[in-house]
């Protein structure tokens, strides 16, 4: 039961109640009493929905009845009367022209540059600037005199820099990416090129050079550069892993590598190496006046154990490693001397050409015709020459009364009494001699008794003395007095 007790409240309750609440009705909209009292049909209906239905056209017959009354009932735009004020003459206008900004139009550039006055007349042809200073980047292969001219530089003043610069350095051992500093002149002539007036650039790590225009020429000024060369050192713990402890205290990377390469040739890395032993790395730093820096080759590799230390030194021209009391130690087994594979094994059988059961005292390796051969170990040619059914044969001496021969070579690379190292080219494989095709006959001699190439292992001491020494001993401790880095 509903009992309207005040206008907009409601009283809501039924049979049997006790007590009554307040329910708030809300008042009906000017748009629902239009509504209702048109029948209940909805003149503006949403155009977007249920297009082309008969409600859809009713309300677009709603919008156009108001469209058209809206245009019909409208009053009219009127222009509104705009007002110019009137141009500056006589006195006002020379006062206000100075102060003026050129509009684009005229060909100047609003907020940069003023209206021209009286005095200014146009002029007749530009004048060139007296100067023109710009930079060339020498590209990889290029050449120098051509870098000149694709800057601008005539080619008489292109050749004459040239061959100046040609006098204090190389011209081929000038690094591709340096930069030079150019500086032209005047010209008298709009139809020639400018005057090479300067060139400067660093030619070298410790050499600036520059040239000058005095006159007619050029002159070359040479500006040394101070370099120090107190060698880098860096020390520190191994830690969990030896290449990271190394990289973290500023070492290089290939340095790093090469100091390990150095350090595994004595000790086994992984076995032998621990976390609280401490590497000690010396290599060739140069710096210079200017504030640059060239790290070098490794010097020293240095492995301090606590109870065992390892000190190697690069020493000599093949850059071998020497411990620190000039000793140089090699080991390991000898390398195939070829690429290819093995054809016939060291031991007895049957000859391919005479055809019957013989000692073959030697690894034959087949190879493409002219394929390098290398020596397996450091060593001196004894022999280099035709020998026999051996065709073209090298053969080396190594530490330790071993020797090696090479046969049926296609061309021979060395003379009899070349020393060679390992690695080194020797001669080109081939057929030559009782060969039934192009490969190696690789043969190992040990105290003059032939012996199974794969089967030998090769150990050898070489041992400073004399005046060698004594120049080992004295890099030795200049290398050790250098100050670790901090």
């Amino acid at each position: 039961m509903f009992l309207r007790e005040q206008p907009g409240l409601e009283l809501a309750g039924g049979a049997g109640s006790f007590g009554r609440a307040l329910v708030p009705v809300k008042p009906r909209s000017h748009y629902e009493r239009l509504h209702g009292l048109l029948g209940g049909i909805d003149w503006v209906p949403d155009l977007g929905a249920e297009i082309g239905s008969l409600t859809w056209w009713r309300g677009l017959a709603t919008c156009s009845v108001l469209c058209g009354a809206a245009i019909l009932t409208a009053p009219g735009i009127r222009p509104v009367p705009g007002h110019e004020s009137a141009p500056l003459a006589g006195a006002a206008w020379e006062e206000a022209r100075p102060l003026a900004i050129a509009p684009l139009g005229l060909g100047g550039g609003t907020g940069r540059r003023m209206a021209a006055s009286d005095l200014v007349r146009p002029l007749a042809e530009t004048p060139e600037r007296p100067v023109i200073e710009l930079t060339a980047t020498l590209a990889d292969g290029d050449r120098f005199a051509a870098a000149l001219q694709r800057a601008g530089v005539g080619r008489a003043d292109a050749a004459a820099a040239a061959t100046l610069i040609a006098q204090a350095v190389a011209l081929d051992d000038i690094p591709s990416g340096t930069v030079l500093d150019l500086t032209l002149g005047r010209r008298a002539d709009k139809r020639v090129a400018r005057p090479l007036e300067r060139l400067a650039f660093r030619a070298k790590f410790d050499l600036n050079l520059t040239l000058n225009r005095a006159g007619d020429a050029l002159t070359l000024e040479r500006h040394p550069i101070a370099i120090d060369h107190t060698p880098l050192r860096v020390t520190g713990r191994v830690g969990s892993s030896l290449y990271r402890s190394a990289r973290a205290a500023g070492v290089p990377a290939r340095l790093v590598e090469a100091y390990i390469k150095a350090l595994a040739s004595r000790v086994s890395i992984g076995r032998d190496v621990h976390a609280d032993d401490r590497f000690d790395i010396i290599a060739e730093q140069a710096r210079a006046a200017t504030g640059e820096v060239q790290i070098g080759q490794l010097q020293f590799a240095g492995l301090d154990q606590g109870g065992r230390k390892v000190q190697l030194v690069r020493w000599g021209e093949n850059s071998q490693w020497w411990d620190a009391k000039g000793q140089s130690e090699q080991r390991g087994a000898m390398g195939m001397p070829v690429a290819g594979h093995v054809t016939s094994t060291y031991g007895n059988r049957i000859h391919p050409l005479l055809g019957f059961m013989r000692m073959h005292k030697g690894m034959d390796i087949g190879a493409p015709y002219g394929a390098p051969i290398r020596a397996a170990v450091d060593g001196v040619v004894a022999q280099a020459g035709r020998a026999g059914g051996y065709g073209n044969f090298v053969k080396l001496n190594h530490p330790g009364g071993v020797a090696t021969g090479y046969g049926h070579m296609s061309r021979i690379a060395v003379r009899a009494g070349q020393h060679v190292a390992r690695g080194q080219v020797i001669g080109y494989v081939g057929s030559t001699g009782l060969s039934t095709g192009p490969h190696l006959h690789w043969e190992v001699w040990k105290n003059g008794v032939s012996v199974n190439p794969r089967s030998i292992s090769l150990s050898s001491v070489a041992v400073l003395s004399g005046k060698a020494l004594r120049e080992f001993k004295s890099k030795v401790a200049t290398l050790l007095a250098t100050a670790p880095a901090h």
